[in-house]
C-alpha cells in the first residue's frame, strides 16, 4: 500500500476581497494558471498580514505580478 501524500502546508482559503479584486481586474484566469504552490503562497502571505493596509499592499503586488505574467514574489518566473 502506498503512503498518502499530503501537502506540507495547509491550503489557504481565498478571502472574498481577493476574489473580488481578481474578478474586477480580469485576472482570475492568470491566477488559476499559476501552480498550486504559488496560489497558496500568495494567499498565505496575504492572510498572514495583521493590518488591512498590509493585506491591500500585498494584494496589489500579487495583482501586478499576475498582470506582468513573468514575476512571482518579485522574482523572475517562467512557466
Amino acid at each position: 500500500m502506498s503512503p498518502v501524500l499530503r501537502p506540507l502546508r495547509k491550503r489557504e482559503d481565498m478571502p472574498e476581497f481577493v476574489r473580488a479584486a481578481l474578478d474586477e481586474r480580469g485576472l482570475r484566469e492568470q491566477y488559476d494558471a499559476r501552480p498550486a504552490y504559488q496560489r497558496n503562497d500568495y494567499l498565505l502571505w496575504i492572510n498572514k498580514a495583521k493590518q488591512d493596509e498590509t493585506k491591500q499592499k500585498r494584494l496589489s503586488q500579487m495583482l501586478e505580478e499576475l498582470e506582468e505574467g513573468f514575476v512571482y514574489m518579485r522574482m523572475d518566473w517562467r512557466r
